[in-house]
């Protein structure tokens, strides 16, 4: 079992933000964008103070997850250009502290989402913390080329644990938000992988490139974007989505498979020179196709939750075409 003793003490007393570091809060922020999206496109009225109670227990239980990540990952963290400054394998803070914080507010965030909420949110939000800390990070992760893809559903569930606080149920629709970002996952972190390959291999984490190749990488971004934009669609036709969403997925979904297309056309992956750099945009030319999928495929999700977040808001009349 991985786990962080072997790496050097902390040098020096930790500062807050190391320890709001392990919290990844750019992960954390997508997490409380879509769990909020979730809880709004809900349309159950329901106390705001509660509403933020919910939105903070999704927010805690992601930042729960990223600690115990941290804290186990700790030695292949050390490895990896991208992440080798994170707290815990720079010598900021101890592995025990961050399995410590992991876990006091994992029990925080599950109890209170109980007690304030419901207890089939704080159900799902332990689920969630679970299956990312055990399932994806001590199991799958190390083990398969697939720990992409069944590890997705952990950053997928959190619209339906926000649909789930506000109505005590998990409809249809709010499996269609979390099926979204499930199929989203594989092109997007495929992407991301093919150009940053040697940080993987040298922490001998079995992503696609290494064990399939760039080339079946590729392939097999382009076969899940098929696949990913036409259940981008569907809220139009489930009444889930109106027609600004049914415009913004459609486009958006075009200029996906389009740069999908493209980079199964390229030889992104092939080249096994180190990077100079460790920014995730900053690539060299033959890389440059994944690297533009990998940042449309954030800008793309997050446009898809924004306008249905912003039409439930506004109440902008949905469609149902199969009504």
């Amino acid at each position: 079992m991985a786990m962080s003793q072997a790496l050097p003490s902390a040098r020096a007393p930790a500062r807050w933000q190391d320890f709001v570091q392990l919290l990844k809060p750019r992960v954390m922020s997508l997490v409380v964008f879509t769990g909020l999206t979730g809880l709004v496109c809900a349309g159950h009225p329901i106390n705001p103070v509660l509403a933020a109670i919910a939105i903070l227990c999704i927010a805690v239980g992601a930042g729960a997850s990223a600690s115990l990540n941290m804290w186990y990952d700790a030695d292949i963290d050390a490895k990896m250009r991208r992440t080798r400054s994170r707290p815990v394998p720079a010598g900021r803070v101890q592995g025990a502290d961050a399995l410590a914080l992991g876990v006091v507010l994992s029990l925080f965030s599950v109890m209170l989402m109980g007690m304030a909420l419901n207890w089939l949110a704080a159900g799902l939000l332990a689920f969630t913390i679970i299956f990312y800390a055990v399932v994806y990070t001590i199991w799958l992760k190390r083990w398969t080329a697939q720990n992409i893809v069944i590890g997705g559903l952990a950053g997928a569930l959190p619209p339906v644990i926000g649909w789930a606080a506000a109505t005590g149920t998990v409809p249809l629709n709010a499996w269609l938000l979390c099926a979204i970002i499930f199929m989203w996952t594989p092109p997007h972190f495929w992407a991301l992988s093919l150009y940053t390959s040697e940080d993987y291999e040298k922490a001998g984490v079995p992503m696609m490139p290494l064990v399939a190749g760039a080339a079946s990488t590729r392939r097999q971004i382009l076969v899940y974007s098929l696949l990913f934009v036409p259940v981008c669609l569907l809220p139009a036709v489930t009444g889930l989505g109106g027609a600004p969403y049914l415009a913004v997925a459609a486009l958006g979904g075009a200029i996906f498979i389009l740069l999908a297309a493209r980079l199964s056309r390229s030889h992104a992956g092939e080249s096994r020179e180190q990077r100079n750099d460790d920014g995730l945009y900053d690539v060299r030319a033959g890389a440059k196709d994944a690297r533009n999928l990998f940042a449309f495929s954030i800008l793309y999700l997050t446009l898809l939750f924004a306008t249905l977040l912003g039409e439930h808001l506004m109440g902008v009349q949905t469609l149902e075409l199969l009504r």
